[in-house]
């Protein structure tokens, strides 16, 4: 009887970064970060959890509305656990109660969809 032979395919592509819809909640209202801020906000919670090398972490910031306090970040998937847990924690913004939602995750956008959450 001749021995089974097994063979082991992986078809599945890893995607090369993750895209994150977040939304930063401010209980208290006050002043809303601009852009620029918002981006900086980000870059203290990686370092804040991770430190020098958190906060080294490739991350874009590819949609921001101020109104709605709401992003679309894009983040190498290596990093992805890293920036989520850093967000996760985060809990002040100039001294005041905050908060960042994650609102969804996706391995690959197109530009329709980040025209879509934004809405």
């Amino acid at each position: 009887m001749a021995a089974a032979a097994f063979e082991r395919r992986v078809l599945r592509r890893a995607a090369e970064h993750h895209y994150l819809r977040v939304r930063l909640e401010l209980p208290d209202g006050g002043a809303r970060p601009n852009a620029a801020q918002f981006k900086q906000l980000v870059v203290t919670a990686l370092r804040e959890l991770h430190g020098e090398v958190g906060a080294a972490l490739p991350v874009d910031v590819l949609t921001y509305e101020e109104k709605s306090l709401s992003a679309i970040l894009r983040v190498i998937s290596s990093g992805l656990v890293k920036l989520w847990s850093a967000l996760t924690l985060l809990g002040f913004y100039q001294n005041r109660r905050c908060a960042f939602r994650v609102l969804q995750v996706k391995p690959y956008i197109s530009v329709s969809t980040c025209v879509i959450w934004q809405q």
